[in-house]
């Protein structure tokens, strides 16, 4: 009755990172790698101490407080530590200012810092996230006065002035239809206007700063007719500001991030562009809150992984330690090869939303991302939930215990096929930046994998073929276009991927390390082609084995 178990060390999430390493070796410059790295060791640092501290104190969530104790309304919320230390982190480590920083590199600067930061957070990347798409969009109004009003605070390197900003678009008639938005603005006799109505779903509602839609009083029905707002949530006395907070949500996961279902009675707002089309004035934001999404998907695949090839070396079953047993440590591997895909498409896109917003990428590029962007967002959402699940069975049945800290991993990972658009809105989104064909993918693919001798690129060439012939075939009957999306999605994505891949073993080969070649070579063999058969890899295995 003596045994215990040794539980899983997090190694560190920077310096043990092979795969993060080598990207950043092979498309930073030098210089701008070796000052970015204090930050990255900081962050890494962080996420170990976050580790430790989750398995020795109780797992806290926000707390709100409606009523002070002499019946005054004042809807106080309580944060977890690691929100707490969110600001500090973020202004000290440039975690936003970074992405802004007037380079072609500083997205992927940005992300990067992103990655080591996401876990560790708790979930405070995804205020983080919508601050970063409000800081992009108001920068696209051109609104000067909304630019520098905002952005600094945004963008601050200083704890003291940094504001989070939210984006409250979700409605009770309508998620993603945001057409069916109720809130209303109005104006009074001194032209400022006010919004009215309920937010049933605002992320982070202790931020001090919105981006609200709402349709001005009088105006038509639909989405064309919407505004985009911006809004400040608090005055100068810390007082909330025609907002009332009815509850916070209680969610499957993202336990620590302030979740809230508001009122609006009157809220001070200022238009960012014209009273229509707000939507359209959104749009700038996407590209850059879906990067977002994807790369803390990828960042909780790599904590999961780290975590279950860590738990093998601890954990021994049947006189063999489990990173010695053939068919565990063959799961392991197969997992990294989805991760080191997920990780190379993802990334990918960072660099190319860096390159396009200054200006320095090839002609076809800009096509190419407004493609990519959402197929690595659906893709990588999927792929993490599906790794993390995983990972949890590595455990055991110490991956179902609560305490050990790993069901978190899964719930928390659900999440990221949800927000920024589900699986099914992103993949007609697709559809929408396919119209003018796969020109801008093959280009990326002939410059990613050129040797035409090179085995791999025929399954790649033939992915692609596959997919532009089922468009062809399809493009005349918009119902079997719109039921394809998603087959269409997967396939593309892994195609992406693929070449992504192959060019990472190139590299691996030229510096002596087989592994990216063996993780190219595992997903290869997993197939490209989801055009008919489903995304999840058991059932692609058992819709194979029927059809045999």
């Amino acid at each position: 009755m003596g045994f215990v178990q040794e539980a899983p060390r997090l190694a560190h999430p920077f310096h043990d990172d092979r795969v993060l390493n080598a990207w950043l070796a092979r498309t930073l410059p030098a210089d701008r790698l070796a000052a970015m790295r204090p930050d990255l060791d900081a962050l890494a640092d962080y996420a170990v101490m976050a580790w430790d501290r989750r398995g020795r104190t109780p797992r806290t969530e926000p707390v709100l407080t409606q009523w002070d104790a002499w019946g005054a309304r004042v809807d106080r919320i309580a944060l977890t530590p690691a929100w707490e230390e969110g600001p500090g982190i973020t202004t000290k480590h440039a975690v936003l200012a970074a992405g802004h920083a007037g380079s072609p590199w500083a997205r992927v600067e940005e992300f990067a810092r992103v990655y080591l930061y996401h876990v560790a957070s708790e979930f405070y990347c995804c205020p983080l996230a919508m601050t970063d798409g409000a800081a992009t969009a108001l920068h696209a109004s051109g609104n000067r006065a909304l630019i520098e009003r905002a952005l600094p605070r945004f963008l601050s390197r200083d704890p003291t002035t940094f504001w989070l900003s939210g984006q409250w678009m979700t409605e009770t008639p309508g998620g993603s239809d945001v057409g069916r938005t109720e809130t209303v603005a109005r104006q009074d006799a001194n032209g400022q206007w006010h919004l009215h109505g309920r937010k049933w779903f605002s992320s982070a509602v202790v931020g001090e700063a919105a981006l609200a839609l709402a349709r001005p009083e009088g105006a038509g029905t639909g989405t064309a007719a919407l505004a985009l707002f911006y809004v400040e949530t608090k005055d100068e006395s810390g007082a909330w500001r025609g907002i009332t907070i009815d509850r916070l949500k209680k969610k499957l996961g993202t336990h620590e991030l302030p979740t809230a279902e508001i009122h609006l009675d009157g809220l001070p707002a200022t238009p960012v562009g014209p009273l229509d089309h707000g939507v359209r004035q959104i749009a700038p934001m996407l590209n850059v809150t879906r990067t977002w999404n994807a790369v803390c998907a990828v960042a909780s695949m790599a904590r999961a992984i780290s975590l279950a090839r860590d738990y093998a070396t601890r954990r021994s079953a049947f006189g063999t330690r489990l990173i010695d047993q053939p068919l565990h440590g063959r799961t392991l591997a197969d997992m990294q090869a989805e991760y080191e895909a997920a990780f190379s498409l993802t990334f990918f896109v960072a660099e190319l939303l860096g390159r396009v917003e200054h200006g320095e990428n090839e002609v076809h590029e800009a096509a190419l991302l407004r493609l990519l962007t959402p197929l690595a967002k659906l893709w990588t959402a999927k792929v993490s939930i599906r790794v993390v699940s995983e990972a949890l069975e590595c455990f055991g049945g110490a991956g179902y215990i609560e305490d050990t800290g790993l069901p978190q991993l899964l719930r928390d990972a659900q999440v990221y096929a949800i927000w920024e658009g589900t699986t099914n809105v992103l993949s007609l989104d697709m559809l929408r930046a396919l119209s003018g064909g796969l020109a801008p993918l093959r280009q990326a693919v002939d410059a990613l994998v050129p040797d035409d001798g090179e085995p791999a690129r025929a399954v790649i060439v033939s992915a692609l073929d596959a997919a532009e012939a089922l468009l062809g075939e399809i493009a005349a009957d918009r119902a079997s276009l719109e039921a394809s999306a998603r087959g269409l999605a997967f396939t593309l994505a892994r195609t992406m991927a693929a070449a992504l891949l192959l060019r990472s073993a190139r590299w691996g080969a030229a510096s002596g390390d087989p592994r990216p070649a063996a993780a190219a070579r595992r997903f290869l063999a997993r197939g490209l082609d989801r055009l008919a058969l489903p995304e999840n890899e058991d059932d692609v295995l058992l819709a194979s084995d029927r059809a045999m």
